[in-house]
């Protein structure tokens, strides 16, 4: 008889971050299914097995749900618990770039990057909500916190210095059609970030290229 009563209540309602982790994880499918232009309310509460009501509720658009979700998603590197290891935290920080570049979350960016002209607002809005609040690049905030510790010279810290390191793991990628290696990775830390803040090449461990 319990049982029975059990079976007729229909599935547990989910709430909270239950909920928001279904919808968000809907949202990023949705997106790798039928592109940001068939992007719908209706399509992502299907695929989350929700209202749409409960999402407007929230989300005043598809596109607003996505960004949300998209900063969710998003990682942020930490310098390791003493903060005394500058090149360990950047190879760190590109090893997360390069782990982030396999997820949904990413397949959505390079979706939105693509269509930037078509959604100038979106392309700008990922900057504001996404990249930015989370540190910009995945080395800025180890740099900062280096340079806030006096490590490193904070003078050195121009906009081409904090985009280093990601521009090097994109040219790898799109040269050699594949992820870097962890050895790459750090023949980038130590051949390139590093002696642009300051830190000379003998000073650290050269990796082979």
């Amino acid at each position: 008889m319990v049982a029975e009563q059990v079976r007729g209540r229909g599935p547990e309602r989910r709430r909270g971050e239950v909920l928001l982790r279904a919808v968000h994880e809907a949202v990023l499918a949705e997106v790798a299914e039928v592109g940001l232009g068939q992007l719908t309310m209706e399509g992502i509460a299907r695929r989350a097995a929700t209202a749409k009501t409960s999402l407007y509720r929230r989300w005043s658009n598809p596109q607003d749900l996505l960004l949300d979700a998209l900063h969710d998603a998003h990682p942020v590197e930490e310098p390791s618990p003493s903060g005394d290891d500058l090149r360990a935290d950047l190879i760190t920080a590109l090893t997360l770039l390069v782990e982030w570049l396999t997820s949904p979350a990413a397949n959505a960016v390079k979706a939105i990057m693509t269509e930037r002209r078509r959604y100038p607002d979106l392309a700008e809005a990922l900057y504001e909500r996404v990249f930015d609040p989370r540190g910009g690049t995945f080395t800025h905030t180890v740099l900062r916190h280096y340079a806030e510790q006096g490590t490193i010279d904070s003078r050195l810290l121009t906009p081409i210095v904090f985009q280093i390191g990601e521009a090097l793991v994109f040219k790898l990628l799109v040269d050699l059609d594949r992820f870097p290696t962890h050895d790459e990775l750090a023949a980038i830390v130590d051949q390139a970030i590093l002696p642009a803040v300051g830190v000379p090449r003998d000073a650290a461990t050269v990796a082979e290229a």
